[in-house]
């Protein structure tokens, strides 16, 4: 599908999916970190493979209330700062907990089974063998991505924000880069005319 863009997923869809995750991956843990930070935080496949602890962690250690995508692992060097969301928090606070001792800060949030870093690739095929048992067509690992940075605009409201807020959560130079990631709401639109 060159061109066309990644398919956004419902509320049950990622529930779906993360069930799926948590029953059939032989590493739910590290997994249900990959659709967190794919989901929760916008991360792409390579912001995923390229994840820290010292990305995530405080001072103290703990896990903290944000992350910080670098320059070093984010396209075109667009690195940023993403609130922490709480599924997100849970899921990295119990892959800590899963391993045998704390990571150093400079390791690696999601390995391989080796227990080197994933790389992008490895992620962008995770996603796709996910997607495929699941049986969900036009999705890819850029699915999470498109659906956080939708999700995000449609809530800019209730928020009290502006697309502005989701261009710099997202990373992107170009607020139009944003504008192509959110996918319309014919019923949003509806109602948007009739409170005219």
């Amino acid at each position: 599908m060159p061109g066309s863009q990644a398919l956004l997923l419902t509320p049950s869809a990622v529930r779906r999916l993360l069930k799926h995750v948590l029953t059939h991956s032989r590493y739910p843990a590290r997994d249900r970190v990959i659709v967190a930070l794919s989901f929760r935080a916008g991360l792409r496949a390579a912001e995923i493979a390229g994840m820290r602890w010292r990305m995530v962690l405080d001072p103290y250690g703990k896990v903290a209330d944000r992350l910080t995508v670098e320059d070093a692992i984010a396209k075109r060097r667009g690195g940023r700062i993403v609130p922490m969301h709480r599924e997100l928090k849970a899921a990295l606070m119990a892959l800590r907990t899963e391993l045998d001792q704390p990571p150093e800060r400079d390791a690696p949030i999601v390995t391989s089974e080796r227990g080197g870093p994933m790389r992008a690739g490895s992620v962008v095929n995770l996603f796709a063998g996910w997607y495929a048992a699941l049986g969900f067509e036009g999705c890819s690992s850029h699915s999470g991505r498109r659906t956080f940075v939708t999700t995000s605009a449609r809530n800019l409201a209730k928020a009290g924000g502006s697309l502005r807020d989701v261009q710099l959560l997202a990373g992107h130079r170009q607020l139009a880069t944003t504008e192509r990631y959110i996918q319309g709401d014919t019923q949003a639109q509806r109602r948007l005319i009739a409170l005219l």
